[in-house]
């Protein structure tokens, strides 16, 4: 995760949480059942897309750093050495 959408991840899991919190609400009561499960089934499967979309983009900036850096050492054998002129 980016230090720059904590803010937005904070907010995300405050409001899932209160949400949560509701449905235990409304389940403690004994009214309206049917909308405690479904708000929880909503979160727990917006929580798990998220999660998974970030795990998936984690893996592809892995790969292209590991495409960009994979020829930096190759190169430096067959570059003339400038250090040399100077």
């Amino acid at each position: 995760m980016e230090v720059p959408g904590l803010r937005t991840w904070i907010i995300f899991y405050l409001i899932s949480f209160v949400v949560l919190l509701w449905a235990a609400f409304l389940t403690v009561n004994g009214t309206m059942l049917w909308v405690s499960l479904m708000l929880v089934i909503i979160i727990v499967g917006v929580n798990f897309v998220t999660i998974y979309n970030q795990i998936k983009l984690q893996a592809s900036r892995k790969a292209f750093q590991r495409k960009l850096t994979k020829d930096i050492g190759k190169d430096s054998k067959n570059a003339p050495d400038d250090r040399r002129r100077h």
